[in-house]
């Protein structure tokens, strides 16, 4: 039987020689975005915005993340 909804637990994928998690985050408002910078060009892509610890917990489960995620202002 094919599955007709996703259970969310999927670990995403990224390549992890190409690009670097960070944490985007602007000193004026205080918002946070997580997302993946260009190892080669400095570009960061955002993937989701962070409002609260939950939403960081979610984006290292999701792409499978561990330890420290570097700050970019």
């Amino acid at each position: 039987m094919k599955q007709l909804f996703k259970t969310g637990r999927e670990t995403a994928k990224y390549d992890r020689a190409k690009v670097t998690p960070v944490i985007r985050c602007s000193i004026c408002t205080g918002e946070k975005v997580a997302g993946f910078r260009d190892n080669s060009t400095g570009r960061f892509t955002d993937v989701m915005l962070l409002r609260d610890s939950r939403d960081l917990e979610e984006f290292r489960k999701k792409y499978g993340i561990e330890g420290e995620i570097e700050k970019i202002y």
